[in-house]
Parts: structure tokens; C-alpha cells; sequence
């Protein structure tokens, strides 16, 4: 915890500016004692990435008059908890590529990603217990269970066109959302915060990654496939049940639902991939066509709200400010993507 016999920081950075502490702290500190592992994560890590969930905790750490650069081990963990979980999913999905280069299966294979995701796991809770108080680490064990039930759970609804949206909310809250509410809980923690802020930054990160999870799933029906470093439409190829899909098939009559049953009832190895390209393009203008499309943008716009009033204990300090861009910027490329 923060010493408060000493002054407080007093100099804030930008968002920008903790952005480049963190990339500078990836480039020239991380290692582990595996050179294979440590050689897929960098791979991973040089893909790029907007590096949200450490720039939370470090935003967090801002917030309570803390000096980011004294966290920067703590921010990179959160990181690296995300990059795991990535290197299992293209495991799990098959996937071919992430950001735009070649999946860590691809160039080291299954079995070496499957173990890279392991050992990260098993490094940084080693450097955590070792190195932080509680809870900061039952706070990060309990986030990545969390992040596994959440990923078996999705994989469980594929397929399930009566997905309930309070089944979905949960599967982004735990898949995706209790990670951005981790990074920035544990950043105001070891900051010295107070009950009351560490709760404001904790459920701001919640609603931010409930919003972030939609606009990923809007992106999937809207982008493009520079942008994604993914093909588009690559969710309904899967046969995934995202928010823009379960809001049409809730206003979208028989015709879609049959249409997405069609589609969900072939399994992906028997459709050719021309085939395949004109039918999601055709299940993209119903789901558009049916509203899902519309209201996954107030959806985001709703929970950046939620996201932004939960910032009232920060006062009206320059990292809240920063804070409110970061919501608004997911409020503002939802409304900008159109097809």
C-alpha cells in the first residue's frame, strides 16, 4: 500500500503518456524464465493492441495521487492475463490469425500454446502472491476463473438461438468485463484509495468491458477485415450468439430466425468458403435490417452512461477526465459504424 507518511504525487500523465510507460515496460523489462514461452508472448505482444487493461490499473493508480511508474509490474500483469487467455482462445477456436498476423498455434502449434497459456498463467501468480498483499491476488485468481466459466459458457450457448440477453450479460461480464473491472480495482487498491473509490473504479471497468464486449460484437458486422486482423463476420462462421444477433432474433420474426438456423444448422467443414461469405453477408443485412444493429448501439451507448456515473467519487479530477474519454470512445465508435 501506498506509504502516506510521504507526499502524494503530484504530477499526472495522460492516458497517452501511460500508454507509452506501459509499451516502453514491455519492450525492455519482460522475460521469463522460458525462452520459447517468452518468445510467443512477445510475438503476441508486438501485434499491437490499445493495452486498455493496464493503462486501467495505471489510470486507477492516477486517480488516488499514486505514481504510475512505481505499478507498472502490476499493470503488465493485467496485460499478460489477457494475451493467456488469447493464446488459449485461437487454440479453442481454431483460429488462424490475431491482429492481423499468424496465431501463436500457427507458428508454434497447439501443444506449445496450450502450454505458453499455462506457464503466463503460472508466472504471474508466482510474481503476484510473491509480490502484492491481499487481496490483490484473490482478487486475480477469482477474475480468471471467472474468465473460464465465462468461455465455457459461451461455447455452451453456440448454436442456442434463445439466448436470454441477461445470459449473454453474463457471459460478457465474465469472459471479458471482470478483467477491465480487476485491472482498475487492483490499481486503486495499491494506490491507497478508499473503500468507496476502489468500488467507483471497480464497477466503471465492469460496465466499460459490458460495453467494450458489444462494440467487439458490433465490430464483427460492421468492420472491416484490416481492422479486425480477423475475417468479418467470423462470430456467425462460428456460430456464436453475439448481443447484435440476439436483439434481431428478438424483433426479427421467423424468416431470420429461420435463416440463422439454416446457417447454424451446417457444420462449418461442409460449407464452402465462397458459400459461407455470401451467407453471413445475407445474415448481416437481416440482423442490420431487423434493428440488432441499432440497438447494440444504444446497448453500448447505456452502459458507457452507467460506466461514466460511477466515476462521481473521483470528483473532478483529470484522470476522471481521462476515465470519460475512454467510455465516450466506445460510445462514439458504435455510432459511427454503419454498414
Amino acid at each position: 500500500m501506498i506509504d502516506r507518511s510521504k507526499p502524494l504525487a503530484t504530477a499526472t500523465r495522460s492516458d497517452n503518456e501511460l500508454y507509452e510507460l506501459v509499451e516502453d515496460f514491455f519492450a525492455t523489462s519482460f522475460s521469463t524464465d522460458n525462452i520459447v514461452i517468452t518468445e510467443a508472448v512477445r510475438r503476441m505482444l508486438a501485434a499491437g493492441g490499445k493495452r486498455l487493461r493496464p493503462r486501467f490499473t495505471l489510470l486507477a493508480v492516477e486517480a488516488n495521487g499514486a505514481d504510475a511508474t512505481q505499478h507498472l509490474p502490476l499493470a503488465a500483469y493485467m496485460e499478460l492475463i489477457h494475451v493467456g487467455t488469447l493464446i488459449h482462445d485461437d487454440v479453442v477456436d481454431n483460429a488462424s490469425t490475431r491482429r492481423g498476423v499468424n496465431a501463436t498455434a500457427i507458428d508454434f502449434g497447439n501443444k506449445v500454446s496450450v502450454l505458453a497459456g499455462d506457464y503466463l498463467f503460472a508466472w504471474i501468480f508466482k510474481n503476484v502472491t510473491a509480490n502484492y498483499p491481499h487481496p490483490v491476488p484473490n482478487i486475480l485468481a477469482s477474475t480468471l476463473a471467472d474468465i473460464t466459466d465465462g468461455e465455457v459458457l459461451q461455447h455452451r450457448a453456440v448454436g442456442r438461438l434463445d439466448l436470454p440477453v441477461a445470459d449473454y450479460t453474463e457471459i460478457a461480464i465474465k469472459k471479458t468485463a471482470t478483467l477491465f473491472a480487476a485491472s482498475a480495482e487492483c490499481g486503486a487498491i495499491m494506490s491507497g484509495a478508499t473503500p468507496l473509490r476502489i468500488k467507483a473504479l471497480r464497477d466503471y471497468g465492469m460496465y466499460y468491458g459490458i460495453a467494450f464486449q458489444m462494440l467487439d460484437d458490433l465490430l464483427d458486422f460492421v468492420a472491416t477485415e484490416a481492422e479486425l486482423g480477423k475475417p468479418v463476420g467470423n462470430d456467425l462462421r462460428e456460430h456464436k450468439m453475439t448481443i447484435p444477433l440476439i436483439l434481431a432474433l428478438g424483433s426479427g420474426g421467423p424468416d431470420l430466425k429461420s435463416a440463422v438456423a439454416r446457417f447454424y444448422g451446417m457444420s462449418s467443414s461442409s460449407v464452402a468458403a465462397d458459400e459461407a461469405t455470401v451467407a453471413v453477408a445475407d445474415l448481416v443485412s437481416r440482423v442490420e435490417a431487423a434493428g440488432g444493429l441499432a440497438k447494440t448501439r444504444e446497448a453500448i451507448a447505456g452502459y458507457v452512461e452507467r460506466a461514466k456515473m460511477s466515476l462521481a467519487p473521483l470528483g473532478n479530477s483529470s484522470t476522471r477526465a481521462e476515465l470519460v474519454a475512454l467510455a465516450d470512445g466506445l460510445a462514439r465508435e458504435g455510432a459511427a459504424r454503419t454498414r
